[in-house]
């Protein structure tokens, strides 16, 4: 099969199958119902929405970007199909006009975004859509899911990969994510976060992810004795076989293996690794690496699987474990300590000026804005918050750049290898604090800049008088 690796996107949106015809349908109904108002009212008018997270979980001390790549597949072939708009004309809650205007909808607005694998902290856009007001409106719902699922995963394998401190990891969260659409974005926001490769076979294939696998105990019950199965599949996979040692008695297990080892070695074939899913991997780890050692095979490498996190890892990693690398599943791809992340979707502006929401707890910064980056002389980090037609700070970057101008992308996708090595440049020049695994108090913000915080005060000013 020709490689795809260090393609972007292929056809695919957030986990739904290649080009849905009704993914369109993907959006709660209080959008269309908000759209079609604003059509019968004469509000169709340019507006621009911003997403951003409101809050950082505990322990998250950074963002990582991610899922901004599917979330432009999908503004660049929005369609309601046939079958959507005959579904909701069903629903009786709409009319002919507003259902005609659905029909012949098309993003024709402007996207402003980070890039995938950007690092970037709350209260920051990660994305600003620009368009007339139905088309940014029924963008919400699927804009929060995609970039919001993916950028929580990227953001937990960013924090495994600083756990593993140069080791390797696979995504092996497919079987335990929330539904097999999850489970292929999860593995790219993974590769991403810093997973070397996946077990999932489709993300494979639609995003040229490297393909890593094992074994199951249940391969290892199906042979008559540990060492037929060993014996198979060694012969079977020669450059592939890496061997479940735990079915029944892992260090029994890696002796087994050792000798296999010595027996397919005479036909030119190498083992190459033996996994530990089960125990205080820290002791047996140790243990294996004698018997294999002992044994004459210093060269197979020793995996672990099992519940692993960012923290079980940190401290066998600490602890001087004898593992080469680590499979880790349900808590990564289900981001198990930080399961969702409170990203929004805002009003910023229409067509009579800036909006910006007051409700306590969940306020809003109104007008579009930019974020500016500084590494500063003592290598801490400076992010400032302002108006997107400021000028730029000195010695910064901005982080947003357009990459849809007319409902038309400004430049093919990127290729996912890009995003990975950004996310691996990016987390490295962060300060050690906020590389740290642990809580980070006081938590990282933007500085705001004087001419936002201006505006953000005659937006309170303005509500607080009755004017809008």
């Amino acid at each position: 099969m020709p490689s795809t690796k260090g393609r972007a996107t292929g056809d695919l949106a957030c986990g739904e199958r290649p080009r849905d015809p009704d993914v369109a349908a993907l959006t709660d109904l209080y959008e269309l119902t908000m759209a079609a108002s604003y059509v019968a009212h004469g509000l169709d008018r340019p507006a621009t929405f911003e997403l951003f997270v409101r809050r950082l979980p505990a322990e998250r001390a950074f963002l990582v970007a991610c899922g901004i790549e599917p979330a432009l597949e999908h503004l660049e072939h929005l369609r309601f199909s046939p079958g959507t708009l005959a579904y909701l004309e069903g629903l009786r809650l709409f009319e002919r006009a507003f259902l005609d205007r659905l029909a012949a909808l098309r993003f024709t607005g402007d996207v402003w975004a980070v890039a995938e694998g950007e690092v970037c902290f709350a209260g920051e856009p990660l994305l600003r859509a620009t368009g007339p007001l139905v088309e940014v409106q029924v963008l919400e719902t699927f804009l929060l899911a995609c970039v919001g699922f993916e950028t929580m995963v990227a953001s937990k394998a960013a924090r495994v990969a600083l756990a593993c401190a140069g080791r390797p990891f696979v995504d092996f969260s497919a079987r335990r994510d929330h539904g097999p659409g999850a489970a292929l974005a999860a593995a790219r926001a993974a590769y991403v976060g810093g997973a070397s490769a996946t077990s999932n076979v489709l993300a494979g294939m639609r995003h040229g992810i490297p393909l890593e696998g094992t074994m199951a105990h249940s391969y290892v019950m199906s042979f008559p004795t540990e060492t037929d199965a060993f014996r198979a599949f060694a012969r079977d996979f020669p450059a592939r076989s890496t061997l479940l040692i735990d079915t029944y008695d892992t260090v029994e297990g890696a002796r087994i293996a050792a000798r296999v080892a010595d027996e397919v070695a005479a036909d030119g074939i190498r083992v190459q690794a033996v996994r530990l899913d089960s125990g205080d991997l820290l002791a047996l780890s140790r243990e294996v690496r004698r018997v294999l050692d002992a044994a004459g095979h210093p060269e197979i490498r020793i995996l672990a699987s099992g519940d692993l996190d960012e923290h079980a890892i940190a401290r066998l990693v600490r602890e001087g474990a004898a593992i080469d690398g680590f499979g880790v599943g349900t808590r990564l791809g289900t981001s198990a300590d930080a399961p969702s992340l409170p990203v929004v979707y805002k009003l910023v502006e229409d067509a009579s000026g800036p909006k910006a929401k007051l409700a306590p707890g969940k306020r809003s910064l109104p007008g579009p804005k930019q974020v500016h980056r500084a590494t500063t002389r003592d290598g801490s980090l400076h992010d400032v918050l302002a108006l997107a037609d400021e000028p730029a700070p000195p010695g910064t970057r901005p982080l947003l750049a357009r990459v849809i101008a007319g409902g038309r992308r400004t430049s093919p996708p990127a290729a996912l290898e890009e995003a990975r090595e950004r996310r691996a440049a990016n987390v490295a020049g962060l300060p050690a604090r906020l590389r740290s695994l642990e809580p980070v108090d006081p938590p990282f913000e933007p500085e705001v800049s004087e001419a936002l915080a201006a505006l953000a005060a005659r937006a309170a000013g303005a509500a607080g008088t009755g004017r809008r």
